[in-house]
């Protein structure tokens, strides 16, 4: 247990009093409503600038400099939202704009937790701070304040969602991370989501190249491990975004399962495949599980999962296309990030998906010309993943109807692979494509007993291109 006392020094101010005592030290306890990034100062120090908030000096707040020789002893807010102690720290003012400084040599803060469920325990405190009698009444007081007041975090435009993303358009994004990773070139991949399914991309790529170069299953250089996988929500897109080591609040996010919201981030597309890029001016703004935006992403997923079709691609509504059908009922509905993270290597689902490409993929080449059986290498998506899934021998007759002259099989896969011609039908392999959602059976199996998993290949059955 600490050793507390009061002290005529201790006594805390209301931001708004605070703010009238330029050039004297003063104590306050307060909400972070804003973190900024960690970087070095001018001189041999480290700095992050903090914005603070209470019942008397709201939103946007004062600023709060803290500077120490190492990054360790600087404060590491885990969450907006959560609660500062502040003890002799300078008020300043610069142009008239009023901040305060937290001096090394004899300034202190603690953090605490802004949950009204979280104890009364501080989770980083300087080695100068000393409790307070007072300390616990405040902390109270803060927290319950904060369930009527939840600090917005401050971005550049109206958060979006993944499912109202487009192309080189800058936006604000609310998301979980899930996991991070480090690239090659030694810059950051943040994996995020929402709850919502990123939109299906119109496809540009050269389906004649695909036997030289097939398209990417993945954006980021490895596949994820199986332990990953398995953290990820079975429903919704995770978009994999870039961010450089200049972002140093991203060292907080190592484990996952924490709420941010990125800001002003762009998207570009990479074989087809969303992924988001951090900007120099862009912002990375930690977040409270309370926060009202993320609430409601949860709230969202929930019903999403409450329902079978809200399980279903967002964009499938009211309903796939009819070119497939079923001769068996796999269910319940898999995504295929479920079916990847399955506990079973070799199991049987039923999916919505699209074709993004095919090997080969014009009529005359579907079978082999030895045996004369259909062998044929599909790249098929649905919001969560992306994989390759093979039609072979009878599950080929079965899926084109038998052996259809060379005039029908290329309207089926036109139709397929979302192929047509400047009218709008059925052609050649020209332009943008942009593939119909589908239902197909699929079912896993493995080439290498030894390595089950890491020789898992898919094949489509049950299955009848009937378009």
């Amino acid at each position: 247990m600490e050793e507390r006392g009061p002290s005529v020094d201790s006594v805390y101010l209301p931001i708004r009093d605070a703010r009238k005592c330029i050039h004297e030290r003063v104590n306050i306890f307060a909400a972070v409503s804003s973190i900024g990034a960690e970087k070095k100062s001018r001189g041999t120090d480290y700095v992050v600038s903090l914005k603070i908030m209470d019942q008397s000096y709201m939103e946007p707040g004062i600023s709060v400099n803290f500077f120490a020789e190492d990054m360790t002893k600087l404060p590491h807010v885990r969450a907006i939202g959560d609660i500062i102690s502040l003890q002799n720290v300078e008020v300043r003012i610069h142009r008239g704009d009023v901040y305060c400084v937290h001096n090394k040599k004899f300034s202190a803060f603690a953090l605490f937790q802004g949950k009204t469920t979280s104890g009364l325990i501080h989770y980083q405190k300087s080695a100068k701070y000393h409790a307070t009698n007072h300390d616990d009444e405040f902390l109270s007081q803060i927290r319950t304040w904060l369930l009527d007041n939840p600090p917005k975090a401050v971005g550049k435009d109206v958060p979006l969602l993944l499912r109202r993303i487009k192309l080189d358009l800058a936006f604000d994004l609310v998301c979980k991370v899930l996991h991070v990773s480090e690239t090659s070139k030694g810059d950051w991949m943040l994996f995020v989501w929402d709850g919502t399914d990123t939109p299906p991309a119109k496809l540009q790529f050269d389906l004649e190249l695909q036997g030289e170069r097939p398209c990417s299953l993945h954006v980021e250089e490895l596949p994820l491990t199986i332990e990953v996988l398995c953290t990820f929500p079975r429903v919704g897109s995770v978009l994999r975004v870039f961010a450089s080591k200049s972002f140093k609040v991203i060292t907080h996010l190592h484990g996952g399962n924490q709420w941010v919201k990125l800001c002003n981030m762009i998207c570009g597309l990479h074989d087809g495949m969303w992924n988001g890029m951090l900007q120099p001016c862009s912002e990375v703004l930690l977040l409270s599980d309370e926060d009202s935006i993320a609430r409601e992403h949860l709230k969202t997923y929930d019903r999403r999962l409450a329902t079978a079709l809200e399980n279903y691609p967002m964009t499938s509504f009211p309903a796939p296309s009819h070119i497939t059908v079923l001769d068996y009922d796999y269910k319940p509905y898999t995504t295929l990030i479920e079916s990847l993270s399955h506990p079973e290597v070799t199991h049987k689902c039923m999916c919505i998906v699209r074709v993004v490409a095919a090997y080969p993929w014009q009529a005359k080449d579907l079978r082999s010309p030895v045996t004369g059986h259909y062998r044929i290498r599909f790249t098929v998506e649905d919001p969560t993943a992306r994989i390759h899934a093979y039609i072979c021998g009878e599950d080929g007759v079965k899926f084109f109807e038998g052996y259809p002259t060379t005039e029908v099989l290329t309207s089926k896969m036109d139709k397929l692979l979302g192929i047509t011609d400047t009218d709008g039908q059925a052609g050649s392999d020209d332009g943008v494509r942009n593939p119909p959602w589908v239902w197909c059976c699929l079912k896993s199996y493995y080439l290498d007993e030894n390595n089950p998993r890491g020789s898992r290949r898919y094949r489509i059955f049950s299955t009848t291109l009937v378009g």
